[in-house]
C-alpha cells in the first residue's frame, strides 16, 4: 500500500507518480520566466496552499514530496512555502496576510508573481514617528478617491526601503472610531509618485533602514487586502510571520554534524582566542547552546501543534531569541579581547563579530520591541490583565497624539 500522511491528503507514491509525470513534459531544464509561471499555474509553487490561492490544499508533508521530486531532476520552483524565513521572507510577510484575507482581485494580482519570484523584494511601512511600538496609533492617512486611495505621511525603520519593489502599508481610513478599528492594510508599488525614500547611518556604518515619505500618493484600491477598517487584524496576521521568523536560528557556518553543531560558531571563536578549554567558556557555550536547542525546539512545535499553540508560542521564540543572540554576540565578542575594541574593515573575522554584536539589537527591536512580547505573553497566554489604556473606546481624531512626523531638509513633511 502507498504511503499517506497522519494529516491526510493524496497518496504520496501517487503525489510522486503525478509530479514526475508533469515534470518528464513541462521540465526542459531552463529556469525563466515562463518556467516558474508554469509551475505556479500547475498549484507545484506552494501545494499546501488552498486550491483558490494557487496551491493543491495538501499538507506540508506532501509539499516535501514534491519538493523533492523536482530537486531529484534539477527543476526549480517548487514548494517555495517551506523556504527558510530569512531566505525568502515576504512568501509569509505578504503570503500569510493574502491567504487569510485576500479577495480574488488583490491575490490574482500578486500571488503569482509571489510565488515566481518575480515580484521582488519587499517592504514594511508599519511604524511611524510616533507610532512604533503602539502601531495602532499610526497616523498616516488613506483618503478614498474613485478608484484609488490618497496616501499622505510617513514612515520609519523601514528596511530595504530603497531596493524594494512593493511595500506592505498600514494606513488610517477612517478617524472616527477607535485607533484599532480605523486602519486598513494595502499592498503598495514603490514606484508610485511621491514616494520619497532617504537611509538612515546606523551605528555599524551601514543604512539599511529608512525613512519613508509618501506624499498625495496615489494607491490603487484593489491593493488592498481584506476590507477598510480590518487593517488591525491583517496586521496581526503579517506580524505573527515576522515574529516566528525572527524567532528561528539560522544554520551557523560550521560543517560539524550532531549537537555540536548548533553552536560550532562559538567553538570556533572560543579555539581562536586559544581559551577551548578554559571551564567558564565552556560552561558559556553550554548555556548558549541549551537555549539555541530550546528555542529551535520550540518553534518547531510552534509549527506542528497548529494556529492556536503557533498564536502563543510564537512571542515566546521571538523573544527568548533576542536573548540567544544577545548572549552569543557578547560571547564572541568577549572572546576577541581587547580587539574587539577596534571596528576594522580590514579586518572581516573581527569586524563581523563587532557588527553581530550591535545588529543584535534589531531582533529586540523589529517585529515588535521585547517589551512588547512581553505584554502579549502576559495577557494573550498568561491570561495577566491590561493595563489602562486612556484612549479605549475614543475615536482617534478626539486622542491626544504626538506630531506624526519630524522635520527635515527643505521644511516639515
Amino acid at each position: 500500500m502507498g504511503e499517506t500522511p497522519a494529516s491526510g491528503g493524496p497518496d504520496v507514491q501517487a503525489v510522486r507518480h503525478e509530479v514526475r509525470e508533469w515534470l518528464s513534459e513541462h521540465w526542459h531544464g531552463t529556469d525563466d520566466a515562463d518556467w516558474r509561471r508554469s509551475v505556479v499555474a500547475a498549484g507545484w509553487a506552494a501545494p499546501s496552499w488552498p486550491v483558490d490561492k494557487y496551491g493543491r490544499g495538501w499538507s506540508r508533508a506532501l509539499s516535501e514530496v514534491v519538493a523533492a521530486e523536482f530537486a531529484e531532476v534539477g527543476a526549480t520552483g517548487a514548494a517555495v512555502e517551506l523556504t527558510p524565513f530569512h531566505k525568502e521572507p515576504y512568501i509569509r510577510l505578504l503570503g500569510d496576510p493574502l491567504l487569510a484575507f485576500g479577495g480574488p482581485e488583490v491575490c490574482r494580482e500578486y500571488l503569482p508573481r509571489l510565488l515566481s519570484g518575480e515580484l521582488g523584494t519587499g517592504c514594511l511601512l508599519y511604524s511611524e514617528p510616533g507610532a512604533g511600538s503602539d502601531l495602532a496609533a499610526v497616523q498616516t492617512r488613506a483618503d478614498r478617491d474613485g478608484e484609488d486611495y490618497i496616501v499622505n505621511g510617513q514612515k520609519i525603520w523601514t528596511t530595504a526601503g530603497r531596493q524594494a519593489r512593493f511595500g506592505l502599508l498600514l494606513a488610517r481610513t477612517d478617524w472616527d472610531v477607535p485607533k484599532h478599528a480605523g486602519l486598513s492594510f494595502f499592498v503598495v508599488p514603490m514606484d508610485l509618485p511621491g514616494i520619497d525614500v532617504r537611509p538612515i547611518r546606523q551605528i555599524t556604518g551601514e543604512a539599511d533602514f529608512n525613512e519613508v515619505f509618501l506624499t498625495d500618493v496615489r494607491v490603487p484600491a484593489r491593493g488592498m487586502i481584506g476590507s477598510p477598517g480590518e487593517g488591525w487584524k491583517v496586521l496581526q496576521v503579517a506580524l505573527a510571520a515576522e515574529r516566528s521568523g525572527m524567532g528561528g536560528a539560522r544554520p551557523t557556518a560550521s560543517k560539524r554534524k550532531g549537537m555540536l553543531d548548533a553552536i560550532g560558531d562559538l567553538v570556533e571563536a572560543a579555539r581562536r582566542a586559544g581559551r577551548a578549554d578554559d571551564p567558564v567558556v565552556r560552561q558559556e557555550l553550554m548555556r548558549v547552546l541549551s537555549w539555541r536547542l530550546t528555542n529551535k525546539w520550540t518553534g518547531q512545535r510552534a509549527m506542528t501543534e497548529g494556529r492556536r499553540a503557533a498564536s502563543s508560542l510564537v512571542p515566546v521564540v521571538k523573544l527568548a531569541q533576542s536573548r540567544v543572540l544577545h548572549s552569543a554576540s557578547d560571547l564572541a565578542f568577549r572572546l576577541q579581547g581587547q580587539e574587539s575594541l577596534r571596528y576594522d574593515y580590514d579586518e572581516p573575522m573581527k569586524n563581523k563579530v563587532d557588527r553581530n554584536l550591535m545588529f543584535s539589537f534589531i531582533n529586540s527591536i523589529g517585529g515588535g520591541s521585547d517589551q512588547i512580547q512581553r505584554n502579549i505573553i502576559g495577557e494573550r497566554v498568561l491570561g495577566l490583565p491590561k493595563g489602562f489604556e486612556a484612549d479605549k473606546g475614543v475615536p482617534f481624531k478626539d486622542v491626544r497624539r504626538s506630531s506624526a512626523s519630524r522635520p527635515v531638509s527643505g521644511g516639515q513633511q
